[in-house]
């Protein structure tokens, strides 16, 4: 598999002179200062491009081309959307570029309550906490009859937690939840906005209505719309899980375990739409096991993502290093290298340490961390290319 390396542009304080270093070959990013739903321009994108080139390295994965939320819930926008998501796909396909992640998560994109929940050895990891997230649900959000989507176990936690946490700790699930994690990935809500609650209520408020079907019906929709451009020039599609894959929010979440995959890949047959296998995401959920949903749709997969998470008891789970976990990242590239070995593959997050913290990373994209998990997986892959040659799989 090709080793690539999620990159934020040239504002980005790791460089591309630092990646070509530790042995990335490809480069994914995306147009970061193009606003959702407007069109990338082909001089945007050779400019992006070129740039990455002139470093020795190659643009091998946009992630991502953001699907605006008007086309999820079909709002009266949708067509002229799509319309701007067909031509930007045609200009990076006239530019070259082939393969795009996306999502289909409404609202929010991955969760966290923990951006730095210490960890034994000093450094710090990414962190869920169900009772802390029930909390921001219930009493910050003070989403309508919230309390019915959790267990009397946790209300309990709840509502101990409320006697004790303090408003920096509320200030801080805010920040945490709807912001930090989302500002740099789809633009919804940004650092320094006013507010950010209420603007995440009227975001919440635009799906009353929207259930799993008619959310499936709207990918299918998108889909059915882009797959003639992706047939055109080649562009493979492909649909990040759910993360976590487990209904939140009271949104829908459509892309959760194998029975949404295969949903998704029968909707629209076609070749072209495809699977980010997220080992992360789909390890956070005890539903799943990775190697056989693996085994299953590597056919279909157009990018990896080589994290892994523990399952611990309450429903919270941890970002655990890339050489444990439910992950199982080494039968994941034993899997890929046998069935699909030119794809495109990026180690995903990476645990904060020697110094990160005050490097102003993206949460969960520190450069020592990353670079650590790189070089587990490269030597994962070096074993199970030796296991190949030798006829040892």
């Amino acid at each position: 598999m090709e080793k690539t390396w999620r990159w934020f542009g040239p504002n980005d304080p790791i460089t591309l002179d630092m990646l070509r270093q530790i042995g990335v070959e490809g480069i994914v990013t995306a147009l970061h200062d193009v606003p959702n739903g407007e069109v990338w321009s082909i001089e945007k994108i050779e400019t992006t491009k070129t740039f990455i080139e002139s470093h020795g390295l190659r643009w091998s994965v946009v992630e991502s081309l953001p699907v605006c939320e008007a086309i999820k819930y079909g709002g009266t926008e949708r067509d002229r959307l799509i319309e701007n998501y067909i031509t930007s796909l045609s200009h990076l396909g006239r530019c070259g570029i082939k393969t795009v992640c996306y999502n289909f998560m409404p609202v929010i994109d991955w969760i966290r309550t923990d951006l730095h929940h210490p960890c034994a050895d000093g450094t710090t990891s990414l962190y869920f906490d169900r009772v802390r997230f029930a909390y921001f649900d219930i009493h910050i959000l003070k989403r309508p009859q919230a309390e019915n989507d959790y267990s009397e176990e946790t209300l309990a936690d709840v509502h101990a937690l409320d006697k004790t946490i303090t408003e920096k700790e509320k200030d801080e699930l805010i920040d945490t939840i709807i912001v930090k994690t989302q500002g740099f990935v789809n633009g919804n809500i940004k650092e320094g906005d006013k507010n950010p609650v209420e603007l995440f209520r009227r975001l919440l408020s635009l799906y009353r209505g929207i259930d799993r079907d008619a959310l499936r019906e709207n990918l299918r929709y998108f889909l059915s719309a882009i797959m003639p451009v992706c047939e055109t020039f080649g562009i493979n599609m492909c649909i990040h899980p759910d993360d976590p894959p487990f209904q939140v929010l009271g949104l829908p979440r459509i892309v959760t375990d194998a029975d949404d995959i295969a949903w998704i890949l029968n909707a629209v047959d076609n070749r072209h739409n495809g699977l980010t296998f997220c080992a992360g995401s789909l390890s956070a959920g005890e539903q799943n096991d990775t190697r056989e949903l693996a085994r299953q749709f590597a056919g279909r997969t157009h990018f990896v993502h080589l994290r892994s998470t523990e399952a611990l008891p309450g429903g919270n789970f941890i970002e655990s290093p890339h050489l444990s976990g439910r992950g199982h990242l080494i039968d994941l590239i034993r899997i890929f290298e046998k069935e699909n070995p030119r794809l495109p593959m990026r180690v995903d997050h990476g645990r904060t340490m020697l110094g990160d913290e005050s490097m102003g990373y993206n949460p969960g994209y520190s450069f020592h961390g990353r670079m650590m998990a790189l070089a587990q997986v490269d030597g994962m892959m070096a074993v199970v290319k030796d296991e190949l040659q030798n006829k040892l799989l």
